[in-house]
């Protein structure tokens, strides 16, 4: 009894934190097709980053904050949730799907760290040192994409692996491990420089999936713990 409490508790924190994943991308999509555009979308010098990080300073902190710093540390409780949730169907991919779920939960987080502290010193450089400061942004775009945005391949083959064990298993709703697999898969391809923009239909996706997850989760916490699921074979390996 005490540890279907314990599921219980996990599914509801993870259904919860599932929901909120889902609203740091609704809101992170949101700013960066508004007040965000020009510095997401065009390609910048580096002194156009630096006067774009002066004149936005205050909506690169919250966006950074929401979709990176929010994101991993959010994204934890859903990993461990969604493990207990698949740990019944007996495949060895759930604990690669656990591990690569919390890996990416840490390099987003150092992302948005690194991001966070960036763009105070850019903006505090700005009139110093110039050169200085766009060498800097420079780095700090390198650094940040590679690490958090230019390409979703960590994310993504967690999702794929989370949506397969679930297809096969029936953990989930069938839609849900569906949609997650196209998803994983075009998280995926943004690992070619020239599919990165594919990272966007990657993060649309995330949003109904994230959403549809949470609700799985709260509504059916505990299913692992207080249900038998019969033991299926990899789903990968078949």
């Amino acid at each position: 009894m005490r540890s279907v409490l314990r599921g219980e508790v996990g599914s509801r924190i993870g259904g919860w934190a599932s929901l909120l994943l889902a609203g740091t991308f609704i809101v992170g999509i949101a700013m960066f097709a508004t007040v965000l555009r020009d510095y997401a979308t065009e390609a910048l010098s580096a002194a156009e980053g630096v006067s774009f990080v002066v004149d936005h300073r205050a909506a690169l902190h919250v966006w950074y904050v929401v979709t990176l710093i929010v994101f991993g540390l959010a994204l934890v409780p859903l990993v461990l949730a969604l493990h207990e949730r698949l740990s019944s169907a007996g495949s060895g991919w759930v604990k690669v799907s656990t591990a690569l779920g919390l890996i990416w939960s840490g390099l987003v987080l150092a992302a948005g760290m690194i991001a966070n502290t960036g763009v105070g010193a850019i903006a505090d450089l700005a009139d110093r040192d110039a050169a200085l400061a766009g060498a800097l942004w420079s780095s700090l775009e390198a650094v940040q994409n590679g690490m958090g945005g230019g390409n979703e391949v960590v994310g993504g083959t967690w999702v794929l692996l989370v949506s397969a064990v679930a297809l096969r298993s029936g953990l989930l709703s069938r839609w849900i491990a569906l949609l997650g697999l196209a998803s994983g898969v075009s998280g995926l391809v943004t690992v070619v420089p020239p599919l990165e923009p594919v990272g966007l239909v990657f993060g649309l996706g995330l949003i109904v999936w994230f959403a549809g997850v949470g609700w799985s989760l709260l509504r059916r916490p505990g299913v692992q713990r207080a249900t038998s699921v019969a033991t299926v074979s990899d789903p990968i390996a078949t």
